[in-house]
């Protein structure tokens, strides 16, 4: 019975790995770029801690309604990335477009606008509820240790295990020598 419960926890933690594993090198095969949701802006849409996948589009084809990852202009407030969807795009003197972004669960759209000079854009795809706290855990050392030194102890623990019964089994086997 143990036998078994052993092979039950290694396959899943197996499961487990290998779900992880895809999860973090699939979307880059697929050429989507991965986002974790931190704060509750998008809430309704993408709840905190979500996984965006977001796929790299040209700039010219965003509309209205589509939701972006992006970096705000400097001093607007926010340090890191933002994942907002757009609200209105105009235009400057020169023509060039112009973005405004508001998170769904905002009462009133960004204060600042701002244009993307590169010709691509990262473009949410798909939002994956919970999952961005595991790919956020693995940031941290302590959790990322945990993640892989746990199932590496549980398989080395299971692996002696099963030497020192086997050894214990051979011993069992040998006939005594006479004589000795």
């Amino acid at each position: 019975m143990p036998r078994r419960a052993g092979r039950v926890v290694s396959t899943l933690l197996v499961a487990v790995g290998l779900l992880l594993g895809t999860l973090l090198i699939a979307p880059a095969l697929l050429g989507w770029e991965r986002y974790v949701i931190v704060s509750g802006s998008m809430t309704g849409t993408y709840d905190r801690g979500s996984l965006v996948l977001d796929e790299v589009v040209p700039v010219a084809s965003l509309k209205v309604g589509d939701v972006i990852t992006y970096r705000p202009p400097a001093g607007s407030g926010p340090e890191g990335l933002v994942t907002h969807r757009i609200a209105a795009i105009t235009h400057d003197r020169s023509g060039a477009r112009l973005y405004r972004t508001k998170g769904d669960a905002n009462a009133a759209a960004d204060p600042w606008t701002f244009a993307l000079r590169g010709p691509t854009q990262a473009r949410v795809t798909v939002g994956v509820p919970k999952v961005g706290f595991a790919i956020a855990a693995l940031s941290d050392r302590r959790w990322r240790m945990l993640i892989v030194g746990l199932p590496a102890a549980l398989i080395a623990l299971m692996s002696l295990s099963a030497l020192w019964r086997d050894a214990g089994t051979e011993a069992a086997r040998k006939p005594a020598r006479a004589g000795a």
